[in-house]
């Protein structure tokens, strides 16, 4: 079993944060400037969300949120009903609350309405992806469990086939490599930081991670309308993905290697706090894209 986690739209335009997570990802340093300025909005691009649904009427996605795969069997056909894909796939490519609001976002539903799932659920969400997406595309995968071969092929594979697989580490406080897809070799796998810079005090470490972002009190889409707040490394993953989708987005034939190394080659190096030995001090970064 598997659980869970004043705006101008021109390009370039200088953007009031709606998170404090944009707000970080796109400065160097602390303190925060209230800020969150790209170039690009992800137009072009897709991101596939692997979680429990997505919920396609929220005024976040406005009829960018499509469905995909549905691996659960109940006739909702990648409708949320639990809320954590919502938050995820808010943060993004959410109109006000994602990295790339531009984005189209693909519903790919393997959790059900309880936010546990299968690992065959999952496999199978994963070779649909594999199989049918649309490029220039990226994979987040807010999910995880214990470790499982079956699960971590089926990530490289999608890999492979171009799609970079976007992971969250996991929030156990423990090694990543334990868990999967986290340690699949293919996965580009996050652990989640606070607003003082310091490796949240849940996230998963060790050397399977490849980067940090954001994920405590990260503000993104509820279920049914609004927002919330949530914390998780399952909110630090679609960050890194929604930058990767802005990558992708300008780099179309982009390997999954190619835009994993780009986004550790942006990132911001040695700024985090309290990182255990043996995890990479990486936060994510914009890079100007």
């Amino acid at each position: 079993t598997t659980g869970a986690g004043t705006a101008l739209d021109s390009a370039g335009s200088r953007i009031k944060a709606s998170s404090w997570g944009l707000d970080r990802i796109d400065q160097r340093q602390l303190p925060l400037d209230g800020q969150f300025n790209t170039t690009g909005k992800g137009a072009g691009a897709t991101a596939y969300i692997l979680d429990t649904g997505i919920d396609y009427a929220h005024s976040e996605f406005g009829g960018r949120a499509v469905p995909g795969y549905d691996a659960i069997g109940d006739g909702r056909n990648g409708q949320d009903c639990n809320g954590h894909g919502t938050h995820v796939a808010g943060t993004v490519g959410g109109a006000t609350f994602g990295v790339a609001p531009q984005a189209a976002l693909v519903s790919v539903r393997v959790l059900g309405c309880d936010g546990s799932g299968t690992w065959a659920g999952v496999v199978a969400g994963l070779d649909w992806v594999a199989q049918n997406a649309q490029q220039p595309a990226v994979l987040n995968a807010s999910l995880g469990g214990d470790s499982s071969t079956a699960v971590d092929d089926a990530v490289n594979a999608l890999a492979d086939a171009g799609v970079l697989p976007v992971v969250a580490a996991g929030n156990n406080s423990t090694d990543a490599c334990g868990v999967s897809p986290a340690r699949a070799e293919g996965a580009f796998t996050v652990g989640a930081t606070t607003s003082s810079d310091q490796q949240a005090s849940f996230s998963n470490y060790g050397s399977c991670l490849s980067i940090y972002a954001p994920g405590e009190d990260i503000v993104s889409a509820r279920l049914g309308g609004g927002s919330l707040s949530e914390s998780g490394t399952s909110m630090a993953s679609p960050h890194v993905a929604g930058v990767a989708v802005l990558y992708k987005a300008t780099h179309p034939a982009a390997s999954a290697a190619e835009v994993g190394s780009w986004l550790l080659g942006a990132s911001t190096a040695g700024v985090l706090g309290g990182v255990t030995p043996g995890s990479p001090n990486n936060l994510l970064y914009t890079g100007g894209l």
